[in-house]
């Protein structure tokens, strides 16, 4: 079988040849450790598909999920804005990141930014924002979506429609503590602004989807921290739910049922109302978060599973390791599940483990 016909299989309660092999990436330290611990050198990158031989997924071995191709559609902020240098302060320096922001990073490795200006700030930002940048009648949003999809099916990958997010893009653009403040007093702006998104990704799937035969959608939202959600279930239900549904409706159209949301932390109560929309696919499942057992326990066949495979765990050795995939192995059995590491492996991980950790799991797929 191909990997578009295994991913299809386990999402859809069929039984493969086997699991497919995907694992979520690596971080970019990751990478260069690994460089000393036996990886190659010409192999730096878990991003770009095309570049087979300098791929990390693809010297491993590895089916996705970072070499998923995704269709040439800009759904979101566009263009991006021009990622600057605006100084630097001490080990760190002052940069503009591509949405417009004004932050702190490292000058070397990688950190989390330290934001000192938000790029929407009022309501004035936001229709300057909304003309300049989100503008979704553009027609260079759209590439050469057939071509995407011929070239992957050709050699048997599935292939992905990024819709986004409601709440991560304008938290991104606001900051958790502005977005959160304007939801409860500016609310009518913030339905306006999400009513905005929810258009343009309507209006995207209009101009792409037809004629194709994709795979999934991919949803992202990083709207929970480790005891929970950032917004109360009962605004998340108001405010993004119909939304969602609206968009879920309309891929529905065009054959795609597979919709994952991709949320880092504690993420129990928010998803009913993600399955109530018709997103049915939870990923990368911080397992120190949430419990992917709990959740086929839960669920059952109305929740797919991606992801799930302790980080931490890998960092110890064989024996944790071992203990981790045999947790995870009735899962496995059960279907509904490809189990990946629950977020880019972290640079405590060696490369000596890690591959014990892909041998182990191959024995299992």
């Amino acid at each position: 079988m191909t990997t578009r016909e295994r991913f299809n299989k386990v999402m859809h309660w069929q039984e493969p040849d086997q699991v497919p092999n995907m694992d979520f990436g690596y971080w970019e330290e990751t990478i260069t450790l690994w460089h000393t611990q036996g990886l190659p050198t010409y192999v730096k990158t878990d991003q770009d598909y095309v570049k087979a031989d300098q791929n990390v997924e693809r010297y491993l071995g590895l089916e996705g999920t970072q070499i998923i191709p995704q269709l040439p559609v800009a759904n979101g902020l566009y263009p991006p804005f021009e990622y600057k240098v605006l100084g630097n302060k001490g080990e760190h320096k002052i940069v503009q990141d591509t949405e417009g922001n004004i932050c702190e990073v490292l000058r070397e490795g990688t950190s989390m930014p330290r934001y000192v200006k938000y790029v929407l700030q009022s309501r004035k930002d936001w229709e300057i924002f909304k003309r300049e940048r989100l503008d979704y009648t553009r027609e260079d949003r759209v590439g050469k979506v057939k071509k995407v999809v011929e070239e992957a099916h050709a050699v048997g990958m599935p292939v992905s429609f990024y819709v986004g997010s409601l709440y991560g893009a304008l938290r991104n653009w606001m900051g958790v503590e502005n977005f959160s403040v304007a939801i409860m007093t500016e609310r009518e702006w913030v339905e306006e602004m999400m009513e905005h998104l929810t258009e343009m990704t309507l209006y995207l799937i209009e101009k792409a989807l037809p004629g194709t035969d994709i795979d999934m959608a991919c949803w992202w939202e990083d709207m929970c921290f480790n005891y929970g959600p950032l917004i109360s279930p009962k605004l998340f239900e108001e405010l993004m739910v119909p939304r969602y549904r609206r968009i879920t409706d309309t891929l529905r159209k065009y054959n795609v049922d597979i919709n994952t949301m991709d949320c880092d932390g504690q993420i129990y109560q928010l998803i009913p109302g993600w399955l109530k929309a018709g997103i049915n696919c939870m990923l990368p499942i911080e397992a120190a978060h949430t419990d992917p057992v709990k959740l086929r326990k839960e669920y059952g066949k109305d929740i797919l599973l991606l992801g799930g495979v302790n980080k931490l765990q890998l960092a110890k050795g064989k024996e944790a390791i071992d203990k981790e995939l045999k947790r995870l192995r009735p899962l496995i059995e059960k279907g509904g599940y490809i189990p990946t590491v629950d977020h880019r492996v972290p640079p405590d991980v060696s490369f000596e483990n890690y591959l014990y950790y892909l041998e182990k799991k191959r024995e299992i797929l």
